[in-house]
Formats: C-alpha cells, sequence, structure tokens
C-alpha cells in the first residue's frame, strides 16, 4: 500500500478544483497521487492530517474526479483507496463524493 500524506507530499493549503486555480488543486492532487496507482490496481492511504483544512471543491475533484477520470465503479475505488484523518467528517465526506460520482457513472 501507497501512503500519502496530502501535507507531506502536496501541500498544507490545498485549494481548488482544476489546475487551472492552481497547482494545489484537487485535480492536480488526483493526476500525480491517485490515477497512477489505481490503474495499476495498487492501494493508496491518503492521511488528510496536517493541512490547514479542505474545500470540498478540491475533495470532490481529488475523489469523485478519480472515478470519473478511469470510469471505473465507486466499489473498485472504495476498496482501493483508504483514509485517516483525526477528522472523521472528511473521510466521510469524501466517501460520499466518490457514491456520487459511481451513482452517475451509472
Amino acid at each position: 500500500m501507497i501512503t500519502v500524506s496530502v501535507a507531506k507530499d502536496f501541500t498544507r493549503y490545498p485549494a481548488g478544483r482544476y489546475k487551472q486555480n492552481g497547482e494545489t488543486s484537487g485535480e492536480a492532487f488526483r493526476e500525480r497521487f491517485l490515477e497512477g496507482p489505481l490503474r495499476n490496481g495498487e492501494s493508496v492511504l491518503v492521511d488528510f492530517d496536517g493541512t490547514v483544512g479542505y474545500g470540498s471543491s478540491f475533495l470532490e475533484e481529488a475523489f469523485g474526479g478519480v472515478v470519473r477520470a478511469l470510469k471505473v465503479p465507486s466499489s473498485f475505488v472504495k476498496e482501493h483507496l483508504k483514509f485517516k484523518s483525526a477528522d472523521p467528517s472528511i473521510c466521510e465526506e469524501v466517501v460520499e463524493y466518490i457514491e456520487e460520482a459511481g451513482r452517475k457513472l451509472g
């Protein structure tokens, strides 16, 4: 399992949905840390601790976006992504985005 600390490996200030909003966007995080390992069937543990917070646009694009980008069922993403946070509501929000993206994908 690959472990990714958002704060240590990416930024303490995650913000924005798309790369046009900046290099600390959800799209940039997804492309850099999630898509490759998931395409290879690897599991990733995402550690959310240590940042100044998360906007819904960042979380939705990073995690709901991975379902759309890879065109995989939400069950596949939930099986291969694990989450760690001192604030469990972040993990719950991320799972909701994954599930919603899966429902829309059909």
